[in-house]
């Protein structure tokens, strides 16, 4: 159990880098805060692997489309330094929009291939907002390793092409999952859900796991993983589905699949008027390629 801490608050790049001056090993948790137990397992992932740990709340606003939440995304710093410290910690990095976007700013990153499908096509911009603050955060930083979680699985495979395009020298860790009892992964917009909202959002992944369990007894055709996955969605009148795909590990849609670690199951979908996203492995129980883009 981590000792819980009082996280250094900094907000400029300047006390970031005089905080960051005795050196050692550097894990950054990059967020837009609202922190959750999903955030604590990043944060306790890189307390266990650092000699310092940097937690960033930013609400980036390059990654919002123009009708999309920026406006009432949750925001609570007294809450972030709270679950921030407790996790374990160092450093809390909350540098305001004028810090990260200074005026003239006139630089964007973009990332070809893993980017475009899926999350890409429906939030056009998207990922040009991840990708660019991203790399800003590990430039600022300069950790040895970045920890991100895998239910946002294209961001992740977004996030590892560009530090591998860019020759960035930093490790991209994904860290799995944290979900409710009742299945639904854990997400600050869950925030906007109603309990009962949010018991009924489970829905989403009690349709991958019948993906999953579709391929655990032989189907390979992809068409028909994906129709075992409409079945369940077809009993929550809620649901207003924006894709439920399985993609290899270059988010490529496959039309028959094998037996592959990287193979995925991804789904996206309004539910009471908050859009949500989950995935999981196909095979959970096949290890990791070792030194890949999975890792």
């Amino acid at each position: 159990m981590t000792a819980p801490r009082t996280p250094s608050l900094v907000t400029t790049p300047e006390e970031l880098r005089a905080a960051l001056a005795d050196g050692g090993r550097v894990g950054l948790v990059p967020t837009m805060g609202y922190l959750h137990e999903g955030h604590a397992r990043l944060i306790e992932r890189a307390r266990a692997e650092s000699d310092t740990v940097v937690v960033s709340v930013f609400v980036n606003p390059r990654q919002f489309g123009p009708r999309e939440d920026l406006s009432r995304y949750p925001r609570d710093l007294t809450r972030d330094l709270g679950v921030a410290g407790a996790a374990g910690a160092d450093l809390l990095f909350h540098p305001g929009v004028e810090v990260m976007y200074p005026p003239g700013y006139a630089t964007n990153v973009t990332v070809g291939g893993v980017s475009e499908p899926l999350e890409g096509s429906s939030r056009p911009g998207h990922f040009d907002g991840v990708a660019t603050v991203v790399l800003k955060l590990l430039g600022l930083v300069g950790p040895d390793r970045a920890y991100f979680g895998e239910k946002d699985w294209q961001q992740l495979a977004v996030v590892r092409r560009m530090v591998r395009d860019l020759n960035v020298p930093a490790q991209i860790v994904g860290v799995p999952t944290v979900r409710e009892a009742s299945g639904l992964a854990l997400s600050s917009r869950n925030s906007y859900l109603t309990p009962e909202g949010q018991e009924r959002a489970a829905v989403l992944s009690r349709a991958l796991r019948a993906v999953q369990a579709a391929a655990s007894r032989g189907e390979r055709d992809t068409a028909r993983l994906r129709q075992a996955g409409l079945d369940v969605l077809a009993g929550e009148p809620e649901v207003s589905l924006d894709y439920l795909t399985v993609v290899g590990g270059d988010m490529a849609e496959r039309e028959r699949v094998e037996n592959d670690p990287m193979t995925r199951v991804l789904v996206a979908a309004r539910m009471f008027g908050v859009r949500l996203i989950d995935n999981l492995p196909l095979w959970p129980d096949l290890p990791r390629q070792a030194g890949g883009e999975g890792t």
